[in-house]
This record gives C-alpha cells, sequence and structure tokens, in this order.
C-alpha cells in the first residue's frame, strides 16, 4: 500500500503547503462562528470558540458534528456542552447534529442557519477547525455558501509551531494528507477556490 502522506515533502512542497494551505487570516467580528466538528483535540477547539466570543468576534455559532463509532453522542453534543460550561449562552450556539465529513457540515448545517437566522442576514463568518485541514474548511464553505466573507482560525495540540508541521511525523502525516485532497476535490466540485487568486 503506497500511502503518500508518509512521504518526506521536499522543501518546495513545504513552502508551499505553509503558504497555500496553513493560512491564517486577519479576524474581525463575524456574525457567525462555524465550529466544525471532531472526534479528537476538541479542548482546544472550545478554548478557541470561548476566546472568539468572549473577544466580541462572534455573536451566534453553529457546531455541526454527527455521532462518532465509540460514543452515543453527537460531536455537536459534545463540543456545545463544553462551550456552555465555560460560559457561552447555550441559546447562542446552533447545532447540526448529522455531518461525517466536512461537506456535510456545511451542507446539513445550511438550512439551520437559514431557519434559524436567515442565511440573507450573515455576511461573515469565521472557520473553526484543525489545522492540519486549515483552507479546506472556508474552501467548502465557499462551494456552497459563495456570498459570506470567510476568515479561517485553526488549531491544535502539537507542541511545535504550525511552519514546523514538517518536523513531527503524526502532524506532518495530517498535513499531506489534507493537502493531498484539495486538487482532487477541487476536480470533483466538493470545495472551491479560496482565498480568490
Amino acid at each position: 500500500m503506497d500511502d503518500r502522506s508518509l512521504r518526506i515533502p521536499s522543501d518546495d512542497e513545504i513552502a508551499a503547503i505553509n503558504a497555500q494551505h496553513l493560512i491564517e487570516t486577519p479576524l474581525k467580528p463575524a456574525d457567525l462562528l462555524f465550529v466544525f466538528g471532531t472526534r479528537g483535540e476538541v479542548a482546544e477547539r472550545v478554548d478557541a470558540a470561548v476566546r472568539l466570543w468572549r473577544d466580541g468576534l462572534a455573536r451566534w455559532s453553529i457546531v455541526s458534528g454527527g455521532i462518532t463509532p465509540g460514543d452515543d453522542r453527537s460531536e455537536c453534543e459534545i463540543i456545545k456542552a463544553a462551550m456552555v460550561v465555560r460560559g457561552m449562552p447555550a441559546e447562542r450556539i446552533l447545532e447540526e447534529h448529522r455531518a461525517q465529513n466536512t461537506g456535510e457540515n456545511v451542507i446539513f448545517s445550511l438550512p439551520v442557519i437559514d431557519a434559524a437566522l436567515g442565511l440573507a442576514n450573515i455576511s461573515s463568518v469565521i472557520c473553526l477547525g484543525n489545522s492540519w485541514t486549515a483552507r479546506r474548511y472556508p474552501m467548502t464553505l465557499h462551494r456552497h455558501w459563495p456570498e459570506v466573507e470567510k476568515m479561517l482560525v485553526t488549531v491544535d495540540s502539537f507542541a511545535v509551531s504550525r511552519a514546523r508541521w514538517h518536523t513531527v511525523p503524526e502532524f506532518r502525516r495530517r498535513v499531506l494528507s489534507e493537502w493531498d485532497k484539495i486538487e482532487p476535490y477541487l476536480a470533483r466540485g466538493f470545495i472551491a477556490e479560496w482565498p480568490a487568486a
């Protein structure tokens, strides 16, 4: 079995990934914080969501993620409960409990957002997720909801700076696995180019 995510990237590939994939965006107050579900590193995701809310960067949030093997609670239920324990008002956190992947996070969340807030009333969204998935979150959102301005916040628990991802085998595997999805996903229409060139 050839697992390309186990390769050692060249200096050029590292530079391309740092410049194009592991991007950071300037932050300003957004209408909505979109918290993409996760099975691991929940604490880091919750910390970032609560910090963004306390800093006044998001008035509303949606947490999206379904049930995963080994738990009878959805990712949404687990993450939202932790956000509420940390002080976020439950009534300000919308819920989506079915998604099993990033595309479904967006597809299943849009009707929830529309019913609660009205999609036309949302002009900006902060995407929050894993550092290694990086720009694929806003690229997925852009495919299905191009009208809104997108910002990106990513988190992880690796003890190295983001730019040194390639020096830690598991971090390197995760980044390369996600980076390798970009071109095929673009070709299949799962995501759209973002930010605009």
